[in-house]
């Protein structure tokens, strides 16, 4: 399993801005929250596998959904990253809609973050594995598709490859690794 911190920008509004907060998070978990049925929005939101959700504030909650997601069978096409910088996406069912392919680039570092306004002033927030850049690399329809991965510059982030159904659907298969 692996945990990412996706922060959101859409409580700017309230007086702090997060520091790591992109407007194409926020758009990813409004998209969970379509094909979740939510009404609406919230943080600290918890998404395991694309499936459930519940609110990180319930530790308890959210271990049993992990528990849960590790029980569901699941048969995963390949992916594998290839010496010429590309990944590869093998066959499999593809879901209704289709899949996309993402490529996301995490800091494994733990990061403390000071909340200087807002109803958390004088707080500080522990993060763990903080997303600084998700990049759609294709769609996925079934069939068997390599991938070009863009190079980056930042220095000491780790990566992750996402297979996920479209628009906030499920994930079907991750490969951890190096993309560069």
């Amino acid at each position: 399993m692996l945990a990412l911190t996706f922060p959101v920008d859409y409580w700017d509004y309230l007086g702090w801005e997060d520091t790591f907060a992109k407007p194409e998070f926020a758009a990813r978990q409004r998209a969970y929250t379509k094909a979740l049925a939510l009404r609406d929005v919230f943080t600290p939101q918890v998404v395991v596998d694309g499936r459930v959700q519940t609110s990180a504030a319930r530790p308890d909650a959210v271990e049993k959904l992990v528990a849960a997601q590790a029980k569901t069978p699941r048969d995963p096409p390949d992916m594998e990253f290839r010496h010429d910088g590309r990944v590869a996406v093998g066959s499999g069912p593809s879901p209704r809609g289709g899949g996309e392919v993402w490529l996301v680039r995490y800091d494994p570092r733990p990061q403390e973050v000071v909340v200087r306004r807002g109803e958390n002033r004088g707080q500080t927030v522990n993060q763990k594995n903080v997303v600084r850049e998700i990049v759609r690399l294709g769609a996925w329809a079934g069939r068997p598709r390599v991938y070009s991965v863009p190079a980056t510059a930042d220095d000491g982030l780790e990566s992750v490859v996402l297979l996920q159904g479209a628009k906030g659907g499920r994930i079907m298969a991750v490969l951890p690794g190096k993309a560069d």
